[in-house]
C-alpha cells in the first residue's frame, strides 16, 4: 500500500476486501489493508442541496443512439460520447451527439447518423446535421473540440472504431472533412477519448488518440465462448480481456494544416498496448508544461510527465495514479479534473466497473497523488454501478465543485440473472462538503437522477446562458437527457470565454484563478475528458454570496498572465490575450 501524503492525523483500520470477479480484472481476489480518515466536522458545510430538473422535452431534441438489444459484441456497448461547442460563433452552445451502428448493420453496409443540434437561443435546438455535413463521419465513439488551424473557429474531431475524423469548421455553418489532407487518416485503430493540447508550446494544438482493443470485424469473438466472455458465470460479450490491445498515437501539429505521428518518438506510444479509453492534457505539477493522463481499462493508468525537451516520462506508479490504493488495476473509463479543495492543483476522478469503486486521486503537489476515495466518501456508493461520464461541476454556484457520475451496465443479460444489478442504472451526485469529503445526495437532487438509464457520455455547459449549468447525458440506448441545475438564487456566478492572441486561439489549457475573500478557485480550458465527451470551453465559476471578484488572474499557455481587480459577478466576459476584459450583453 502506498504511503499517504496527508498532514492530518489518520486512524488505521484494517478492512478485508474481496474483489469479486469482473471481466476487467480477470476475477482477481485479494486481501488488502485500507487506511481510512476520520470524519471531520465542518462548520461551513452546505446548507441546502442543489436541484436538477429534466428539460429534455422543452429543448425539442429528438435523437436516439442506436444499440443492439443483446449487445453481443464489445464494440456495440462502448460508444455514446457527446460534445458541447459553439460551432457557429454566436455565443450559444450547440450539441453534437455521436452514433454507431450494430455489428449486424455494419456488416450490411448500414451506417448510424450522428446529429448536430444548433441552439435557437430560446431554449430549443434545431437539427442542422445535413447542412453542417457531420452526419456520417464513421462508427463514431466520441468527439472533442479544438482549433487546429488557429482561425478562431471550433473544429471537431470524432473518435471512431477505425480511426479519427477531423472536421474543419468553415465559418459558414458547414464543416469539411480534412482527415486525409491533414494526415490523420494514418490512424486506423479503435479510437476513444481523443484530446487536443499544445504539448510543445509552439502555439498549435496537437492531438492525442488513445486506442482500445484490436477488434476484427472479420474474426468476431463468439459470445460467451470462454472465461473472458463470462460475467459471474453468465455468458456475455467477449472483452476487453482476452482481446489484443492497440498502441496509442500522438499527432504533432505541423502548423500548416497537417499532422505528423510522433508517439514513439516522444514516449507516449503505449508499447504494452493497454486498453486506452480516456485521455486529457493538463499541467498537473504546475511547471508550465502540459502533462498527459491516460485512463486504461482494467490496466494501469499512464501519467506522462512532460520533460520539456519534446519527450515524456511515464510516472503513473510513482505519482500514485496507476492503480487503486488497494494495488488493483481498475476498469478506468471516465476522466474528470477539478480543483475541488481550492489548492490550485487539478485532482482526478475516474469512473470504473461494478464490484470496484470510482476513484478520487487527490493532487498533493509535485506530481504526487493520493487515492482518497474512501476517505472522501465516494467509494462505497459507486461500487454497485458501472460508471462512465463524470464531471466536477458547481451545481449550486456555491464556489465548491460537486461530482456527478452517469452509469449503465454493459451486459443486458444481467437483468435476467438475479445478480443484484441491472442493465439500466441511476446517476450519482456527490455534494462537496467543503472539507475534502463528499456527500451522496443523489436521492435528494431530483427524481431525474435516480431514473435508471444506460448512460455513457456526459458534458457540462451553460446551454441557455442563464448563469446556471446544464448536464447533457448521451445514453447508449434511447434518447439523451438534458438536465438543468437550479442553484440557490442568492448565489452569484461568472463566466469567462478566452481567446489566444494569434496561436492556440481556443486558449486550450489556459487557467483562470478567481479570488473572492479568502477563497480562490481555479479552472482551465480543456479539450475532451469525461467519457468520450467535450464540455463547454467557457469557464464557469460559482461565487456564493459574493457580488464581485477581488481578483481574476488569467495564465495563458504562452507563459504570460493578466490580472483584473474588482470584477463584477453575474456576467459573461470575453478576453483576448493581451486585451481587456469585455462584458458580453446578456441574452
Amino acid at each position: 500500500m502506498r504511503e499517504r501524503r496527508d498532514s492530518r492525523p489518520w486512524v488505521c483500520v484494517t478492512v478485508l476486501l474481496l474483489v469479486t470477479a469482473s471481466p476487467h480484472l480477470w476475477g482477481q481476489q485479494r486481501k488488502v489493508e485500507r487506511t481510512v480518515a476520520p470524519a471531520k466536522v465542518n462548520s461551513q458545510a452546505p446548507a441546502r442541496t442543489p436541484q436538477l430538473v429534466d428539460i429534455t422535452a422543452s429543448t425539442q431534441i429528438h435523437f436516439e443512439h442506436l444499440a443492439s438489444p443483446d449487445q453481443r459484441y464489445i464494440v456495440e456497448s462502448m460508444g455514446g460520447g457527446v460534445a458541447l461547442l459553439d460551432y457557429d460563433g454566436d455565443g450559444w452552445l450547440d450539441i453534437y451527439f455521436t452514433n454507431g451502428p450494430s455489428v449486424a448493420m455494419a456488416l450490411e453496409g448500414k451506417k448510424a447518423r450522428s446529429v448536430l443540434y444548433r441552439n435557437n437561443h430560446d431554449g430549443t435546438f434545431r437539427d442542422v446535421t445535413e447542412k453542417a455535413g457531420v452526419g456520417y463521419p464513421c462508427w463514431a465513439m466520441g468527439a472533442a473540440a479544438g482549433d487546429y488551424n488557429n482561425d478562431g473557429r471550433a473544429d471537431l474531431v470524432v473518435s471512431c472504431f477505425g480511426g479519427v475524423v477531423l472536421y474543419r469548421n468553415n465559418g459558414d455553418g458547414t464543416f469539411t472533412d480534412v482527415t486525409k489532407s491533414s494526415g490523420l487518416d494514418r490512424d486506423t485503430g479503435w479510437a476513444t477519448g481523443v484530446t487536443f493540447g499544445d504539448y510543445d508550446g509552439d502555439g498549435y494544438v496537437d492531438l492525442f488518440v488513445p486506442h482500445y482493443v484490436d477488434f476484427d470485424m472479420k474474426d468476431l469473438p463468439t459470445f460467451g465462448s470462454r472465461k473472458t466472455c463470462q460475467y459471474h458465470d453468465l455468458p456475455v460479450q467477449c472483452g476487453p480481456r482476452g482481446l489484443k490491445g492497440y498502441p496509442d498515437t500522438l499527432f504533432h501539429n505541423n502548423g500548416d494544416g497537417t499532422f505528423t505521428e510522433v508517439a514513439k518518438l516522444v514516449g507516449v506510444d503505449d508499447p504494452k498496448r493497454f486498453f486506452g479509453l480516456g485521455a486529457v492534457w493538463s499541467d498537473f505539477d504546475g511547471d508550465g508544461k502540459l502533462d498527459l493522463f491516460v485512463a486504461n481499462d482494467g490496466e494501469p493508468n499512464y501519467l506522462y510527465r512532460n520533460e520539456g525537451n519534446g519527450r515524456f516520462r511515464e510516472t503513473g506508479y510513482d505519482a500514485g495514479v496507476a492503480v487503486s490504493d488497494d494495488g488493483v488495476e481498475q476498469a478506468n473509463m471516465g476522466l474528470a479534473l477539478g480543483d475541488y479543495m481550492h489548492t490550485g492543483r487539478m485532482s482526478v476522478a475516474i469512473t470504473h466497473f461494478s464490484d470496484e469503486y470510482a476513484v478520487l486521486y487527490r493532487n498533493d503537489g509535485n506530481l504526487s497523488f493520493s487515492d482518497v476515495s474512501h476517505a472522501a466518501g465516494i467509494a462505497r456508493p459507486t461500487e454497485q454501478f458501472v460508471g462512465w461520464g463524470d464531471a466536477f461541476v458547481d451545481l449550486d454556484n456555491s464556489g465548491w465543485l460537486d461530482l456527478v457520475l452517469v452509469n449503465g451496465h454493459v451486459y443486458p443479460q444481467v437483468d435476467d440473472a438475479k445478480l443484484g444489478t441491472a442493465y439500466r442504472e441511476p446517476k450519482l451526485v456527490f455534494q462537496n462538503q467543503r472539507d475534502g469529503t463528499f456527500k451522496d445526495v443523489s436521492a435528494q437532487v431530483g427524481a431525474v437522477v435516480t431514473t435508471p438509464q444506460v448512460s455513457r457520455g456526459l458534458a457540462v455547459g451553460d446551454l441557455l446562458n442563464r448563469g446556471r449549468l446544464n448536464l447533457v447525458v448521451e445514453n447508449l440506448t434511447g434518447a439523451p437527457m438534458i438536465l438543468e441545475a437550479r442553484p440557490d438564487p442568492a448565489n452569484h456566478w461568472v463566466s469567462f470565454e478566452l481567446e489566444g492572441s494569434s496561436t492556440n486561439r481556443m486558449a486550450l489549457n489556459a487557467r483562470v484563478l478567481v479570488t473572492t475573500g479568502a477563497m480562490q478557485q481555479m479552472d482551465e480550458v480543456r479539450s475532451g475528458g469525461s467519457y468520450l465527451s467535450q464540455n463547454d470551453v467557457r469557464l464557469h465559476f460559482g461565487l456564493g454570496n459574493s457580488t464581485k471578484m477581488d481578483r481574476v488572474e488569467v495564465r495563458w499557455p504562452s507563459g504570460g498572465s493578466q490580472v483584473f481587480e474588482g470584477v463584477a459577478a453575474d456576467r459573461f466576459y470575453t478576453l483576448k490575450e493581451g486585451g481587456g476584459l469585455k462584458e458580453k450583453a446578456k441574452p
